[in-house]
């Protein structure tokens, strides 16, 4: 389904995505987690063609991302509000990606159905602009259009991000079975490790933009592997935070006995 080649992006002197080779199957669930800046949401909009790569190349189904616009048609995606046409209220921009890949109203409004406990009857029917909603809400608007067109491919970003945990559990659940029933490959990112180990049972673990770990997860098997290695992250980050603290301390204390030293020669 996807090949990663040779991928890199760079932001200055910063390395955001590195990777040599990767690929992810067609039917695959896959979570990509990693802590902030660890390069998710960069890698997701060069597999987009959101973003030029410095190196490489993304293939969806052996098209290249950056020189066909073919992986469009059966691919749906959602990382930021900023995919939402805010002016249009839901119903207007629902109809608007229905028509794009050539749905009917009708047909629309039939693929809503499976939605309606997930928008809990405060998306649908509330006559205001999607700029108008909150943040939860135009969260879901933005999921429920990725997947409108039944993609065999769907990319979301933090798709947890904003939700109440009703919704949440509504989402997990509706992504399992839109990958079951539909043999669609669902890529997810999060910084909740719970839900994506609950949800994937493949996951990529990232670091600096590499792809450190690609871990098979069975009966939630990969939630003691990653839970080891973030906690790793923070005790070494609490063990430089208290060096920076000691070597400041120690930085005054010479400054003080040192004034002390001056004024006692002065004297």
């Amino acid at each position: 389904m996807i090949r990663i080649n040779n991928l890199q992006k760079n932001f200055g002197t910063k390395k955001a995505v590195d990777i040599e080779n990767y690929t992810i199957g067609q039917g695959d669930m896959l979570g990509l987690v990693g802590n902030n800046g660890a390069g998710k949401t960069t890698l997701f909009r060069l597999i987009l063609d959101l973003l030029q790569a410095d190196r490489g190349n993304v293939t969806i189904n052996d098209i290249d991302v950056s020189k066909s616009e073919d992986w469009k048609n059966f691919t749906g995606a959602f990382i930021d509000d900023g995919f939402l046409i805010d002016y249009l209220t839901p119903e207007e921009y629902f109809y608007f990606i229905g028509k794009m890949y050539g749905l009917k109203k009708e047909e629309v409004d039939e693929r809503l159905l499976p939605f309606e406990r997930f928008m809990n009857g405060e998306v649908i029917g509330q006559k205001k602009f999607i700029r108008n909603y909150s943040a939860g809400n135009k969260q879901k608007i933005g999921i429920i259009s990725a997947m409108l067109h039944h993609p065999q491919l769907l990319i979301l970003d933090e798709p947890f991000n904003f939700l109440d945990p009703s919704s949440q559990s509504v989402i997990k659940h509706l992504l399992k079975r839109y990958n079951e029933e539909h043999g669609a490959t669902v890529i997810i990112s999060s910084h909740n490790l719970n839900h994506t180990v609950d949800v994937c049972p493949r996951i990529a673990l990232l670091e600096n933009g590499v792809i450190i770990r690609d871990i098979r997860n069975e009966n939630n098997s990969a939630e003691q592997e990653l839970e080891a290695y973030f906690n790793v992250g923070v005790e070494e980050e609490a063990v430089v935070e208290e060096t920076v603290v000691e070597a400041a301390v120690e930085e005054i204390t010479e400054k003080e006995d040192k004034t002390v030293e001056e004024k006692n020669s002065e004297a």
